[in-house]
C-alpha cells in the first residue's frame, strides 16, 4: 500500500456533512470502482491513515475507504446540500 496522503482539510467538511445527514452515496474511487452505500462515520487509524466508513444497502456490511482512494461522492439525495464533490487528488500540505 502507497503511503498514506492525508485529504485536504476543507474536503473534511463535506464527509462529515454526510455523515451527519446519514446520505446515501455514490462513492467512486481512484481505482475505478463504485459504490453506493450509506455514509456512516470517518476514523483514524494509530498509523494517522483516516478512513470512511460505508454502510451497504442491506445494513449487514460496512466498507472503510481510506480517504487518499477516493476519488469524488455524490449525495443521491436531490435535496442534498452539495452536489458531486471531487476528492481525488486534493490533499493537505505537510
Amino acid at each position: 500500500m502507497n503511503a498514506y496522503q492525508p485529504l485536504n482539510c476543507d474536503l473534511h467538511d463535506y464527509l462529515e456533512i454526510a455523515c451527519m445527514r446519514g446520505y446515501d452515496l455514490q462513492v467512486e474511487l481512484l481505482d475505478g470502482s463504485v459504490y453506493v452505500a450509506k455514509a456512516l462515520t470517518t476514523r483514524t487509524a494509530i498509523s494517522k491513515e483516516e478512513f470512511f466508513i460505508l454502510e451497504n444497502h442491506d445494513g449487514q456490511q460496512t466498507v472503510e475507504v481510506r480517504l487518499d482512494h477516493l476519488l469524488a461522492i455524490t449525495p443521491l439525495d436531490p435535496h442534498a446540500s452539495f452536489g458531486r464533490i471531487t476528492l481525488g487528488g486534493s490533499y493537505c500540505a505537510v
